[in-house]
């Protein structure tokens, strides 16, 4: 069985993990009592895999670090944060897809929001 690629951190090594990172990162704020958490860890970690040298995703465990979920407004389990250049750059509330997760990193979902807002284009 190979390692699991997700590592978990907290309040300690957050900054030099996510904000000092090379790489676009997925912050997973989880529980383990959260059953929406649990369906979620196998696609985070075949992102984690998948991404490789591209990608990092850690897990914080928001009962065992509070003040990391209160820091970035985490109200709701599970809480997918992307931050890329250390900024946060989108997140996601609840169960969701790869898809949308890669979306979330790759910032397109903020890109879509901001094509909404202008007025559409003449036919």
């Amino acid at each position: 069985m190979s390692m699991n690629p997700v590592h978990e951190i907290n309040e300690l090594d957050f900054d030099a993990e996510v904000l000092e990172a090379g790489v676009p990162v997925l912050v997973d704020f989880t529980a383990q009592w959260c059953p929406p958490c649990r369906a979620l860890a196998p696609i985070l970690h075949r992102l984690a895999e998948e991404g490789a040298g591209r990608l990092k995703v850690v897990a914080v465990d928001g009962d065992r670090s509070p003040a990391l979920a209160r820091r970035f407004g985490v109200r709701g389990l599970p809480t997918v944060v992307a931050f890329a250049g250390g900024k946060e750059v989108a997140r996601h509330v609840g169960l969701t897809t790869r898809e949308k997760l890669l979306k979330l990193v790759e910032g397109r979902e903020l890109s879509a929001g901001a094509r909404r807002d202008r007025a559409p284009s003449p036919p």
